[in-house]
């Protein structure tokens, strides 16, 4: 039996994992981290549009703070978000950007004087001052009052991605690639590393640790059309599931992006939108005016999506031999332009639509269709990152419910999450690996080792059963035909019931190649069953939530219901039961800092309010009108509304310039 010790240990080499490995190694721990692909191309790499952050330096970011990004953040949630973590998030992100340009992210930086930028299909002439030439700059992105998503053309995460693996690798932190976390170690409610397999020579060993922290990204491949990357199976998310003790938050919350290429699925950034491109429907119309007249096109993400299925079942979709979709028309914004900021979308549209979106008028437009995109639920956490149940599990990034995106994220927040909560969480993190000991004996170890083991074994041994392949197919289809942008009861009592019906025959599958090494067969075999597990989560949470909120749109429930519906879902997985346990945490609207009301797009009827809402509303104006009457300033008066914990080195005042 192999056993390996560090004092952290990180599962899963993306932004996330990543940065909350520097954090460890910065603070002199030996820090793991594992990765089923070599870390530089972990997932990450993907993200092109940006991150946001409220630097206030461009012209159209002039005025922007916490507090606007704050406002944008909740309002995006649906107010299902998580404030105090909230702002945590929005004050740390200003850091977290500077900081990586010391890495070396090339930020795309401001020019003095006169640009041309696209707004609202006309050409606009911005005026950057001298003090700014240099400056971070940033563009436009749905659901924010400023721009605010900073940049680095169109492979922003790929630039990310380089410099906090450069970093970590610098630090000395011990990665492995190549290798899976197929089971959690943890006794008596405590976590003590993970059981992992080697993806090559298929050996188990267990990995002990102080710490173990789940950075493992989203589950979007339980869905049969995903921008994700095919690593993005929720096998991180699966394996906490399984320990019987930490708890999925919010697994209904399931984002679809506006933009993916149609059909292949590969994402067309939302700074497409973002810097000035449009939506038209078959006609050539720009459709989304006629939606949203105040945002338009740059809508928060859930918000375009509906709109577009919505017009599309108008009978406005572009009809091709692989079935209906919409335009995105970014030849608008000019060559140069695309050329220079877009260049990644160029390529991705000639490469797999064979267009050049340069290309004016219909020849250069590109066919679009919404997707599966990012998954707010996830591993549960407190705003520390730790699971509340089991002690010694920590996740970040869009593994964890932490919970700062509630039932929609805008648009960047995820790519400055993963740094942020990294920088953020990954300090508390470390503050355990260094307060806590390994007491964990070695008989236990032996134990989850052995059972994984002998599971692998028997897998291989069956000559007759159900053939795995089906079953993930099936699983893909149904999420993708009844778990998708709308939603309704009757689908997803389908959707329940044959996921069920799935998971059931998914523990008698049949591996026809008898290999214990190099063999996806095998990896098909343990990992579907958890996959189903996370789709029970996810339809089972839909379905129960009797609602429309963000992201989860339900046609025969479209109110958002704050009167009964404020709560955060919580499921677990009793060993030896086919069905998530569903529970509920409220959220509480006295504590808030924005209490809920109209988020701003469509019917303003289409709400049904808590009664608490006013009445906290009333309390945060009284506070504030009479703190500005005394003279205080903006960070007195948010520390009088909602106090929140984070570390100094973090809550320190951003500075900007023109500020006050």
């Amino acid at each position: 039996m192999k056993i390996k010790y560090c004092d952290a240990l990180v599962i899963g080499g993306g932004l996330a994992g990543l940065r909350a490995a520097v954090a460890a190694a910065q603070k002199g721990l030996s820090t793991t981290v594992l990765s089923l692909v070599p870390v530089k191309r972990s997932h990450s790499a993907a993200a092109q549009g940006g991150m946001q952050a409220s630097l206030g330096n461009a012209k159209m970011s002039e005025g922007d703070n916490e507090d606007v990004h704050f406002t944008d953040t909740v309002k995006g949630s649906d107010w299902g978000c998580d404030q105090e973590v909230a702002r945590m998030f929005v004050t740390t992100a200003p850091k977290a950007i500077r900081e990586l340009a010391s890495w070396g992210v090339p930020w795309t930086r401001i020019k003095r004087g006169n640009h041309e930028a696209v707004i609202n299909t006309k050409r606009t002439t911005i005026f950057e001052d001298n003090d700014k030439h240099g400056l971070i700059n940033s563009r436009d992105f749905g659901g924010t009052k400023k721009w605010r998503t900073c940049y680095t053309s169109d492979a922003t995460g790929h630039t990310m991605l380089f410099a906090v693996a450069n970093e970590s690798l610098r630090l000395n932190v011990n990665i492995e690639d190549r290798k899976e976390a197929i089971a959690l170690i943890h006794h008596e409610n405590r976590c003590y590393g993970a059981i992992v397999r080697d993806l090559i020579t298929g050996e188990i060993a267990a990995y002990v640790s102080k710490g173990t922290l789940i950075a493992t990204g989203g589950y979007g491949r339980i869905y049969e059309i995903t921008t994700n990357a095919v690593i993005c199976e929720g096998i991180g998310t699966a394996i906490a599931l399984e320990t019987g003790i930490a708890k999925l938050g919010n697994m209904e919350a399931v984002q679809f992006h506006p933009t993916p290429l149609f059909p292949s699925g590969i994402l067309l950034t939302e700074g497409c939108r973002g810097d000035g491109g449009v939506l038209r429907d078959k006609d050539g119309h720009r459709f989304m005016p006629d939606y949203e007249p105040e945002k338009k096109d740059l809508a928060s993400r859930d918000v375009v999506s509906r709109r577009m299925m919505e017009h599309m079942r108008k009978g406005k979709g572009v009809e091709s031999p692989y079935g209906t979709h919409l335009w995105l028309d970014i030849s608008i914004l000019g060559r140069e332009h695309i050329e220079k900021n877009l260049r990644d979308v160029q390529e991705i549209c000639e490469y797999f639509a064979g267009i050049d979106p340069a290309d004016e008028g219909r020849k250069g437009w590109a066919p679009v269709h919404p997707m599966q995109h990012y998954s707010m639920g996830g591993i549960r956490t407190k705003p520390t990152g730790e699971s509340p149940t089991l002690k010694g599990l920590f996740s970040a990034g869009e593994a964890a419910c932490w919970d700062m995106h509630g039932f929609n994220r805008l648009g960047g927040n995820s790519v400055s999450e993963t740094v942020v909560a990294g920088m953020i969480v990954g300090n508390y993190f470390a503050d355990f690996c260094i307060e806590n000991q390994i007491d964990i004996k070695t008989e236990i170890i032996e134990k989850f080792v052995f059972e994984k083991e002998a599971y692998m074994k028997e897998l291989v041994s069956k000559d007759t059963g159900e053939d795995v392949f089906r079953i993930k197919n099936r699983m893909k289809r149904i999420m993708q035909e009844y778990v998708g942008i709308f939603r309704d009861g009757e689908g997803l009592e389908k959707a329940v019931s044959e996921l069920e019906q799935l998971y059931v025959k998914s523990k008698n599958v049949a591996v026809k190649n008898k290999q214990l090494s190099a063999n996806p067969e095998l990896e098909e075999a343990y990992r579907v069953p958890m996959m189903l597990k996370v789709a029970l989560c996810v339809a089972k949470g839909a379905l129960d939530r009797t609602e429309s909120r963000g992201a989860h749109t339900r046609e025969d429930y479209p109110k958002r219901d704050d009167a009964n519906w404020l709560k955060r879902t919580l499921t677990s997985w009793k060993e030896g039961d086919l069905m998530p346990t569903v529970e509920y945490e409220p959220l509480d609207i006295m504590k808030m800092e924005i209490p809920p009301g109209f988020r701003g797009y469509g019917a303003k009827g289409n709400l049904i309010e808590n009664p608490q809402s006013a009445i906290r509303q009333q309390e945060v104006d009284e506070i504030r009108e009479k703190m500005e009457s005394e003279g205080k300033d903006r960070y007195e008066i948010q520390e009088a509304l909602m106090p929140f914990e984070l570390q100094s080195e973090y809550k320190r005042v951003n500075i900007r310039l023109g500020d006050k």
